[in-house]
């Protein structure tokens, strides 16, 4: 289903203009913005910003980046991330408008701390299978950015693309450090940080299934 386009869209991204990145002339290798010595975490598909404003809040000792593709979601988080700017002791938290294809022309290799995937778009047709932001293409993609001690973590409520993606890491002959199919209810709740997707799936009494993995040792 098409999105609504938002009202007044340009001026609302205008206005919050100084937590949106433009595109670096050559890739990112650190933090250029904010907290250039900091960990770099990347959250791929932020959607309204719940997740990576809170995160950004909890761990002021690390330099956020929060990807999106869809201006109209992009307005959300943004004035999201404005609203709450005075919450976070630290400016450490930026925006990207980007598809995911074009995030080497972003980051330069093994740059990234910490990446996360939170509740991707599940693509559940077979013709659409490389869609998926866990197909082997672009995990091969994540692994080029991350750091050698780099963790990519994934959440999702689909129980196809959370099979999807451990049969895609398989096929790398990679296994992860951690997966629960009830992150909720396993000893990682504690230290969770939830979307807003995550909230809505989880009140409905759906399970969370989450993975963390570390890029191929060379």
């Amino acid at each position: 289903m098409r999105m609504r386009k938002k009202k007044h869209g340009e001026e609302r991204i205008q206005a919050c203009a100084a937590l949106l990145c433009e595109k670096p002339e050559t890739p990112i290798l650190a933090p250029t913005h904010h907290l250039a010595d900091a960990p770099l975490c990347l959250e791929i598909g932020c959607g309204k910003g719940g997740f990576a404003c809170d995160m950004a809040e909890k761990h002021p000792d690390r330099a956020f980046y929060a990807m999106e593709k869809y201006e109209n979601v992009m307005i959300c988080a943004l004035e999201k991330a404005s609203a709450c700017a005075d919450a976070r002791p630290t400016d450490n938290l930026r925006f990207i408008i980007a598809n995911a294809r074009e995030l080497d022309e972003w980051f330069a290799p093994a740059s990234v701390d910490y990446l996360y995937l939170n509740f991707s778009d599940p693509w559940p047709k077979a013709r659409h299978t490389e869609r998926r932001l866990t197909h082997r293409a672009f995990l091969e993609k994540y692994f080029t950015l991350l750091k050698p001690t780099g963790i990519l973590q994934f959440k999702t409520d689909n129980v196809g693309l959370f099979d999807f993606t451990l049969s895609e890491i398989d096929a790398l002959g990679l296994t992860p450090e951690v997966v629960t199919r009830d992150l909720h209810h396993s000893p990682y709740a504690e230290d969770n940080v939830m979307t807003e997707y995550e909230k809505n799936f989880s009140s409905q009494g759906y399970p969370i299934h989450m993975l963390r993995l570390r890029p191929p040792q060379k």
